[in-house]
């Protein structure tokens, strides 16, 4: 497709006679390429599982690293991803860091056909699969360019909330994926279970065969079609406002590639700070915390020194939005959303199989966590509802804001996260201090779903808020900003888990997280809802 050069959405004939159709045809290649960029970043969430069920010689937080690495760099990378529209174009953008996908994909599904492979390899597919995660930002920054105001939110909850289903498709299609030999010979070799696993329809026994270097290969049939379509199918919009300077697509590539350098190496020097020896990290054991102000601070700071002059001037304009007070206090509310949401996702599955799918017996005065439990439920089974939920409701979440207003919508969420994640917590405690775990799953499992529900619903009214709070030139660079740092929440939830399930209290992660959204509740009501806001309701 040619490169746009007049573009006036607001103006209601252009929308009507031409702006309509064109921001539908690029919403709707953008929204399964964005979805394949999520099944390609989470994907751990589910691989993890089944390499337990095959006895993959690690522990259960060598497994967690993988998520929380792969967390870290998809996060990291939406920092670039922010300005990329900016500087290289929306069609340069989402054909390009699509088409990159195939990179982790393919990798994962050689290393998947050997249990012998080293946790490095895994550790640096999981750092190249966050390239899936960076994604987001770009895309949505792409998006916001192609509508107008007064359905940016229903526009921006539809290819947020369908990329989104990334995770959910994920979820049921790998595990289905896996039971048979889907690509023949040049699929390898299937492996036998240890333990029982399963898929959306049952679970599966040990003894069965199973194809888990599938979770890689299955992505490639997507991707390699969806580059395609791309190229041929979006557009660049080169108006002043959008991407006045961007030269040609293989200039827009060295520039994106150069930039996602920067958030891979600050993302790996992160890691080397926060993991331990065993893990191949430093084994300094730098808070988590601090690691991510020094992985955020960095990527922002090295990012001017990899650009050519014009673009880094354009840089530099983009990074205004850090002098705007609501840049950060929409960041906080967004990491309360889709952080959660995000991170929710990828832990859950695994989640799941430590708390469910072990006895929980006291031995020689001691708890331990070690036997399998026969009657608990098949991870793999229920895990992508979670998601499937949060995803399915976001585009209504974007369209009751358009009507109800963003902050209002999103106070209601954080009331309900509250209250279902110290729900979650209870039932957390009961069923880890239990030889039968199973009996508290169901309310667990319920008021999990109602955790995602709500995480949904305020990812939709947040990304109402944003275009109603900022200029039109800021606010993509800001959607994509705030959605960077939300993204941690990939990172830090898995992290947390690991680390609370480690110390077999896993239910403080949630008491931790429900103190958040209290505070997020504090901080929206004082910027949007007050009587004297400067944005009231956006």
């Amino acid at each position: 497709m040619s490169d746009i050069k007049q573009w006036d959405i607001e103006d209601q004939q252009f929308w009507d006679q031409s702006g309509l159709k064109t921001a539908r045809r690029n919403l709707w290649i953008s929204i399964p390429s964005l979805l394949c960029g999520f099944a390609v970043w989470l994907y751990w969430g589910v691989i993890t599982v089944q390499m337990l069920n095959l006895g993959f010689p690690f522990a259960k937080s060598e497994l967690f690293t993988l998520m929380s690495i792969a967390g870290l760099t998809g996060a990291t990378l939406r920092i670039p991803s922010s300005f990329f529209i900016r500087l290289c174009g929306g069609r340069n953008t989402i054909v390009f860091t699509t088409a990159l996908l195939m990179i982790p994909a393919l990798g994962a599904g050689i290393a998947l056909q050997n249990p012998q492979t080293p946790l490095w390899v895994f550790q640096a597919l999981a750092l190249l699969s966050g390239l899936g995660g960076g994604n987001f930002a770009s895309s949505m920054s792409n998006i916001s360019f192609f509508y107008p105001k007064k359905v940016q939110g229903l526009a921006l909850g539809l290819n947020a909330g369908l990329g989104n289903f990334g995770v959910t498709s994920m979820q049921i299609l790998v595990p289905l994926a896996m039971t048979f030999g889907l690509f023949g010979a040049m699929g390898g070799e299937p492996m036998i279970l240890q333990s029982t696993s399963g898929t959306l329809i049952g679970k599966i026994p040990a003894g069965s065969e199973t194809y888990i270097q599938n979770a890689g290969f299955i992505w490639l049939v997507f991707l390699i079609p969806l580059a395609v379509l791309g190229w041929w199918g979006m557009n660049n919009i080169r108006t002043q406002e959008v991407s006045p300077n961007i030269g040609s697509p293989m200039g827009a590539f060295s520039i994106i590639s150069g930039m996602l350098l920067v958030g891979f190496a600050t993302a790996i020097f992160g890691l080397w700070l926060l993991l331990p020896s065993s893990a191949n990290g430093s084994g300094l054991g730098v808070p988590k915390e601090i690691v991510l102000l020094i992985v955020i601070a960095l990527t922002v700071f090295l990012m001017r020194f990899v650009l050519p002059d014009a673009a880094k001037a354009n840089l530099n304009h983009q990074y205004k939005i850090f002098g705007n007070k609501h840049t950060w206090v929409m960041s906080v509310i967004y990491t309360m959303t889709f952080g959660s949401f995000i991170g929710y996702a990828a832990a859950f599955p695994l989640a799941i199989k430590v708390i469910f799918g072990y006895q929980h017996i006291m031995v020689d005065g001691t708890l331990t966590h070690n036997t399998l439990n026969n009657n608990g439920p098949s991870a793999l089974m229920y895990a992508w509802m979670g998601p499937f939920i949060g995803a399915l409701i976001r585009p209504l979440g974007g369209w009751i804001s358009d009507k109800l207003g963003g902050a209002l919508v999103t106070q209601v969420c954080s009331v309900v996260m509250v209250i279902s994640a110290l729900g979650v917590a209870y039932f957390m405690k009961a069923a880890y201090a239990s030889a039968t775990p199973e009996e508290f799953f169901l309310p667990f499992f319920l008021l999990f779903l109602v955790l995602f529900a709500a995480t949904g619903i305020g990812n939709g009214s947040t990304f109402r808020t944003i275009p109603n709070v900022f200029s039109k030139e800021q606010s993509g660079p800001v959607l994509g900003w705030t959605s960077a740092i939300a993204a941690y929440g990939a990172f830090y939830i898995p992290k947390v888990f690991g680390e609370q399930i480690k110390a077999t209290t896993p239910e403080v992660a949630l008491y931790g997280f429900a103190a958040f959204y209290g505070v997020c509740i504090v901080i929206n009501w004082w910027f949007y809802l007050r009587p004297k806001a400067e944005f009231h309701n956006p």
